[in-house]
Order: structure tokens, then C-alpha cells, then sequence
């Protein structure tokens, strides 16, 4: 998506910048990793692949994504520095949204995924962070997130984002718990399924009508600042 181009947001534990062409490298050397490509169901890439992955989601109007790095300094100015703050060695993971419409065409869905790629940083507050920041900004910005949605798909204008999903493997107890705790709820299983088990040994957790008034929590210390790429 190109609505958040040029806009990173920061709050006091954490900073979400675009997705821009200089992180890939760290990201490609993240995706090597077995745990990770397990945890995302992903297949590694080559880097060539790795950047027209980028580009798609940088441009296609069904994405939305964030890199997660390190909180800036609170004294930070009102822009963010590309290749500052940003730099490999403070790019924690990333933050997504995937929208779609319902099967009734009359409302869209969005599907979140979560990433703190870097094993130190796991388990230090930075993905619960991550997720409310990022709810934060979809809640604010819906309506600018559908509009380009809409245009871009040649869909009639005027649906709403009625429902947030995520899916998690089975074993990810610790992310399973993180969107419980936000208001996330399983989905049931059909008769041959365990409970909120899929095919895939995924468990799937939604949240629907109204989901913005439920989700989440006070941010502490949330802006949207701008955020000066490379080629600026």
C-alpha cells in the first residue's frame, strides 16, 4: 500500500517504519532461518525474489506492512531518518495486514501477521508493542486503507473492515496468548478438527464487529511522524 509512504510511527517502546528497499538484505538473512520459515509457513527466497516481495508489498493496494525497529529516542524530532533508526542492527521484524472481501462481497477482512524475527529481542514486550501500534494506526486510517483498497480493485466504495483474523501455528503459545490478550477469540474447528485447528496446524483467532472499540489498549506515547527515506 502506498498510504503509509513516507510515515513511520513511534510510540515509547517501539518505532514502525515502511518496508523500504534497504531493509531486504536484513530481511533475507532473517528468512534463512528454519524456526522462522516454519512460523510463517514461508519458503525461502532468492534476494532478487526478496526484493520484488518488497516492491509488491510497498505497491499492491491489498498490503499493508511495517518493519518493527527498536523505539527512537523520546527527544526524536518530529521525522524519522531512514537508515538511522532504522538501521539493520535495530530492525527487530515486521507487522502486516493482508485485506480481502467476504465471500458476500459486502464487507473486507483483514488478515494480520506478526514477526519479531531476532531470538534476543523475542520475548521483551516488542511483538505486544508492535500489534497495538500497528491496530492504532489501521483503527485511524480505515478509511484511507479502504478507499485505495477499493480504487485500486474497481470495488464500489462505502464497505467497512468488519473483521480482523490471524492464523498461528499450533505451537506458538506465546503468540496464541498475545492475541487472546488483545481481544482476539478461536475460531472453532469443524468435526474433524481440534479445537481452532486447521489442515495446517494453524490455530485461528478473529475479531469482528466493532473490533476497534475491543482491540487493544491505551499506546503510550503514540505519533505518526514523518519518515525521510533514503532517496529523499
Amino acid at each position: 500500500m502506498l498510504i503509509n509512504e513516507g510515515i513511520a510511527i513511534s510510540t515509547s517502546k517501539i518505532l514502525l517504519v515502511p518496508y523500504e528497499s534497504h531493509h531486504v538484505p536484513t530481511y533475507h538473512e532473517w528468512m534463512k532461518d528454519a524456526d522462522i520459515q516454519e512460523a510463517t509457513a514461508s519458503e525461502p527466497l532468492s534476494i532478487e525474489e526478496e526484493y520484488a516481495m518488497q516492491l509488491s508489498w510497498r505497491q499492491d493496494p491489498d498490503k499493508l506492512t511495517f518493519i518493527v525497529c527498536l523505539p527512537s529516542s523520546p527527544s526524536a524530532s518530529g521525522s524519522i531518518t531512514a537508515g538511522h533508526e532504522d538501521s539493520p542492527a535495530r530492525m527487530l521484524g515486521d507487522v502486516n495486514l493482508f485485506l480481502t472481501t467476504s465471500d458476500t462481497q459486502d464487507y473486507v477482512i483483514g488478515e494480520i501477521e506478526l514477526m519479531i524475527a531476532v531470538k534476543s529481542q523475542q520475548g521483551h514486550g516488542y511483538g505486544r508493542a508492535s500489534l497495538l501500534a500497528f491496530l492504532t494506526y489501521v483503527a485511524e486510517h480505515e478509511k484511507g486503507l479502504l478507499e485505495e483498497f477499493e480504487r485500486e480493485r474497481m470495488i464500489e466504495g462505502g464497505l467497512s473492515l468488519k473483521e480482523l483474523r490471524v492464523k498461528i501455528g499450533e505451537k506458538n503459545v506465546r503468540s496464541i496468548g498475545l492475541f487472546e490478550s488483545v481481544g482476539f477469540t478461536r475460531v472453532q474447528g469443524g468435526d474433524e478438527e481440534e479445537e481452532g485447528e486447521n489442515y495446517f496446524g494453524e490455530i485461528e483467532l478473529t475479531v469482528g464487529a466493532g473490533w476497534k472499540g475491543r482491540v487493544g489498549e491505551r499506546v503510550e506515547g503514540y505519533r505518526e511522524l514523518e519518515y525521510r527515506s533514503i532517496s529523499q
